[in-house]
């Protein structure tokens, strides 16, 4: 049997526990710390995983653990990465990789040569994958649009939006990451509009909840992205892709594939009902990919300076929609 190798999960919130649960299940890691300020949930998700509960000074000074998943709160992830790659180690990283772009932009330096992964699950999603690999083959001939649609089921309760960056930095950061995968170039310019449909709370926070960004690449290519706080109907994740010769699409999944038909008409199960649910398997592919990394099988395929533009071009998304204006990168 393969060595497995031994890493600490930080956070045991919710994405925590999505991290922690694959990597105790993945055949070559081996959960050893769960790190978080609060004890009772650390010592919940280690018991769950027979890990124990540690420190991050004790779980960096320990030269058998090699990696960390960082999911601490997003005010943390740059400091809490800093230190585990300036101790040697690699990461898996939550996005962003902090909220302040001046801040990343600084630290670069420390992280040339780091095996640092950032957390653009979807990128290891199976159909998006499948999608990609379609596209770069030629089979609808050039690429020519994008259509990005990511509605999320239900608004966050109003505390969650100060501390999590706001709707371009927290939610549209991954669709903005995942059309220049997709692109297969960066933008160059970006026009975003956006409103408070959804909750009043989230205005007075300071936040949007609904918005449409256009993204224009060097090339022409354009694409467009559809975000919202709430769809009334599941969670609600497409992307069509336009080229010279056809399309692709990728079709939202249902909780089952059984469809009724009467002389009422067609009936079908729900869309999935959140992200935990539709993402389990890119999550789980993240964390394959993690150790592949562990493992030497593999380098990031996605990290620091992926992570940097995605934050920069939030930030132009929020800038165009405050001005009305289109920012040109």
């Amino acid at each position: 049997m393969a060595e497995k190798i031994d890493v600490a999960v930080i956070g045991a919130g919710r994405m925590g526990q999505i991290h922690g649960l694959n990597a105790a299940r993945h055949p070559d890691l081996r959960l050893r710390y769960v790190i978080d300020s609060d004890a009772a949930a650390a010592g919940s998700l280690a018991a769950t995983f027979g890990a124990e509960v540690g420190t991050l000074e004790q779980a960096l000074a320990e030269p058998a653990i090699k990696g960390f998943v960082i999911a601490s709160s997003t005010d943390m992830h740059l400091e809490h990465s800093l230190a585990v790659i300036g101790a040697g180690k690699a990461a898996l990283c939550e996005k962003p990789i902090d909220l302040d772009l001046a801040k990343a932009k600084a630290a670069a330096p420390k992280f040339e040569g780091a095996q640092y992964i950032l957390g653009f699950n979807r990128r290891f999603d199976p159909h998006v994958s499948a999608l990609r690999e379609k596209i770069q083959s030629g089979a609808i001939g050039q690429l020519e649009t994008l259509t990005l649609i990511n509605h999320d089921p239900a608004a966050p309760p109003p505390a969650f939006i100060p501390r999590s960056g706001g709707l371009f930095k927290d939610f549209t950061i991954h669709d903005l990451d995942l059309a220049y995968a997709l692109l297969g170039e960066p933008p160059v310019e970006i026009f975003a509009t956006a409103s408070c449909l959804v909750d009043p709370a989230i205005a007075a926070a300071g936040d949007v909840d609904t918005a449409r960004v256009i993204l224009r690449a060097a090339s022409g290519k354009l694409c467009v992205i559809s975000n919202t706080r709430r769809s009334g109907y599941g969670y609600d994740q497409r992307v069509e892709a336009y080229g010279s010769r056809g399309m692709a699409a990728t079709a939202n999944e249902r909780l089952d594939a059984v469809e009724v038909w009467n002389e009422a008409g067609a009936h079908a199960s729900p869309i999935r009902p959140n992200f935990l649910n539709r993402y389990a398997a890119s999550y789980a592919g993240e964390m394959s990919h993690f150790a592949d990394v562990l493992k030497g099988r593999a380098k990031p395929s996605v990290g620091y300076a992926e992570g940097l533009m995605a934050l920069a071009w939030a930030e132009a998304c929020a800038e165009s929609a405050r001005t009305n204006s289109v920012i040109k990168l």
